[in-house]
């Protein structure tokens, strides 16, 4: 296995990989990167939509500096 793809599963971790990656093929590990990214996408997509949904309690008046403290 090539350490580049070690190496983009680490940081698509942010962390190294577990031992038992090593007996992947490069072609496992990047899937396996590719779907942790996706993944993290997925939920940060999902966090703003809530964030968003969760401001409409919020008086349209203070959304904006509300937004602005939240979300700097």
């Amino acid at each position: 296995m090539s350490t580049k793809a070690l190496s983009r599963l680490g940081t698509e971790l942010g962390a190294p990989p577990p031992e038992g990656v090593g007996r992947l093929t490069d072609a496992q590990v990047d899937l396996l990167a590719s779907a942790v990214r996706g993944e993290r996408e997925a939920r940060a997509a999902g966090l703003g939509e809530a964030a968003e949904e969760a401001l409409k309690l919020v008086p349209a008046l203070a959304r904006g500096p509300v937004r602005r403290i939240l979300f700097k």
